[in-house]
């Protein structure tokens, strides 16, 4: 066996295929080209979705709403990473993060947390916003590695983060065979409506009888945190914002690199 060398790697950037159906299923490849090529990045939006982790497969009634709404022009994907129902589409921009480490999850897992919020956050300082990491009670998907806008009191979810881990393959992997691969990957308000959103997650939990329920008051996109200019330009803010993220990812290296 021979390992790749992780040492002062800088991350690559690639794009997610157009054609592809259900681009969470293909982020998951980008844990290939990290085990083979080094670290490796995307910034992308997806149509509009919602995404939901594999413990939602437990509730009874799941694949009739989630046909449903697929019919309704709102297909309900499958990630494999854990946390909380999370939508996709306009105005939201996907952060994934794709490199190895030495060890698993125990040993990396607040590192790549750290990590992923700081070069988004970096990236948002560029266009005037400040951030910091902390749960958000009432916000879809809250953990306690969201970016929140304003005092901490007060905060307002900005993005959302998420992991995935998988051991790197044999023939890629280290002497003491622990080398694992992390796929780190964020969601960010960017241009996205909060009533919109949320009221399209609260609709889904209502079809499954979740019980779970989640508050517009508590999300935030960067354009509102900008003080809400220029109007009517998503995708030059989307552009902007993807630029200075893509710089902060350039300029930190990944952990364990």
């Amino acid at each position: 066996m021979t390992a790749m060398s992780d040492a002062a790697q800088p991350f690559s950037f690639t794009e997610p295929d157009p054609a592809e159906p259900d681009p969470i299923a293909a982020e998951l490849a980008l844990l290939d080209h990290a085990a083979r090529r080094g670290p490796v990045a995307q910034l992308w939006e997806a149509p509009l979705a919602l995404v939901m982790p594999r413990s939602y497969l437990r509730q009874p009634g799941i694949e009739a709403a989630r046909a449903d709404f697929a019919a309704r022009g709102c297909p309900v994907w499958l990630r494999m990473s854990g946390g909380g129902l999370v939508p996709q589409g306009p105005g939201i921009l996907n952060v994934s993060l794709a490199y190895a480490v030495p060890r698993g999850a125990a040993s990396w897992m607040e590192p790549v947390y750290l990590h992923l919020c700081e070069v988004i956050a970096a990236g948002l300082r560029e266009v005037g916003v400040e951030t910091h990491w902390q749960a958000v009670e009432g916000s879809f998907c809250d953990g306690r590695y969201n970016l929140a806008w304003g005092p901490a009191e007060r905060a307002r979810k900005i993005a959302g983060t998420a992991q995935y881990w998988r051991r790197a393959p044999a023939d890629t992997q280290s002497a003491d065979g622990q080398r694992h691969l992390v796929l780190a990957h964020a969601i960010l308000l960017v241009d996205a409506d909060p009533e919109e959103i949320n009221a399209r997650a609260n609709a889904f939990e209502a079809a499954i009888q979740s019980g779970r329920h989640y508050d517009p008051a508590k999300v935030v996109s960067v354009r509102e945190a900008m003080g809400g200019a220029p109007d009517g330009d998503t995708a030059g803010l989307t552009a902007r914002v993807k630029a200075t993220i893509a710089a902060a990812i350039l300029a930190q290296p990944a952990p364990g690199q």
